[in-house]
């Protein structure tokens, strides 16, 4: 699982915020801090980055709960993201291939 938080660019202390949400559930962010041992500005940063990530979301509730997208919809945007990736890849292959076979052609004239 860090494998692939690590594929969207997520730190390990993100990661681990993750999994614990994943894990645990809807929590409120002193609760996150108590349980990592943090204060709460140190775990907003944190927060931010994985919900700018799209893998965790906050409730917009008198009380604010933050929740980690289930992991199955992670791994769906994983593969999704490496198709895409190595679409790009095959298409910049084709075009190096072209470019290299126009130049010995011309060299073999």
């Amino acid at each position: 699982m860090l494998r692939i938080l690590e594929g969207f660019g997520v730190s390990k202390a993100d990661a681990e915020v993750y999994v614990y949400l994943a894990k645990r559930g809807p929590t409120r962010s002193v609760d996150l801090a108590v349980d990592f041992g943090r204060t709460q500005p140190q775990i907003y940063p944190i927060l931010r980055r994985l919900n700018k990530k799209g893998v965790v979301t906050h409730s917009k509730s008198r009380q604010v709960l933050f929740s980690a997208l289930a992991f199955e919809e992670l791994l769906e945007r994983y593969v999704k993201l490496n198709m895409e990736q190595a679409k790009i890849i095959e298409e910049t292959k084709e075009q190096l291939l072209a470019s290299l076979k126009n130049r010995t052609d011309r060299h073999s004239i």
